[in-house]
């Protein structure tokens, strides 16, 4: 029973009938980063297969036109590039990487919304003592131009630390990864009420 259905797909589209379209309240919508990690195109081709039947609640993509649904799937991992851009129609986006920053020409924002990277690849700061100068410019530097393109961007293997959690919310870090959600909550509702 657990299944991509059974424990995402079905609650959110329950929460989308009875939300009036909507998952959250002031329709904010809801990204679901999917991870593949076995084989990109059969996982990809499966999982397009799946996503046919919730289409009424997701992003859809048709070259770089973008209808905003109230759930925007974008695929990481072992992801199938070449055959998610041959698509004319997709109901699912592309986890970019950093190099993706770099390309030219770039790949539009509706087919890498975020950029995903190690957090190793900016430092080596474990949330210990300060974050180095150079590591903090380097970090805003990145996430600026990341937003300039119009993408989101994230690390993985962050620490786990309302210092880092700082760092990356005041460089403009979209998304914060994290095994602690009640220390990270408390830390934003904290954070928030100052």
């Amino acid at each position: 029973d657990r299944t991509l259905e059974a424990l995402y797909l079905d609650p959110l589209m329950q929460r989308f009938r009875s939300g009036g379209g909507r998952i959250y309240p002031d329709g904010t919508p809801v990204l679901l980063l999917i991870d593949f990690k076995s084989d990109a195109e059969p996982t990809y081709a499966a999982l397009r297969d799946v996503l046919q039947h919730y289409a009424d609640m997701l992003t859809s993509f048709e070259g770089e036109a973008v209808r905003q649904g109230a759930v925007t799937i974008v695929i990481s991992g072992n992801r199938p590039r070449e055959m998610m851009a041959a698509e004319r129609t997709r109901l699912a986006a592309y986890d970019g990487r950093l190099e993706d920053l770099d390309a030219t020409p770039p790949a539009p924002p509706s087919f890498i919304p975020l950029v995903s990277s190690n957090w190793n690849s900016i430092s080596s700061w474990r949330g210990d003592g300060p974050l180095p100068d150079a590591d903090r410019r380097r970090l805003r530097e990145t996430v600026d131009r990341a937003h300039a393109q119009g993408r989101r961007i994230r690390f993985w293997a962050t620490p786990d630390t309302p210092a880092a959690w700082k760092e990356l919310y005041d460089a403009g870090v979209d998304l914060l990864n994290t095994d602690d959600l009640g220390g990270l909550r408390q830390f934003l509702i904290s954070y928030h009420s100052h």
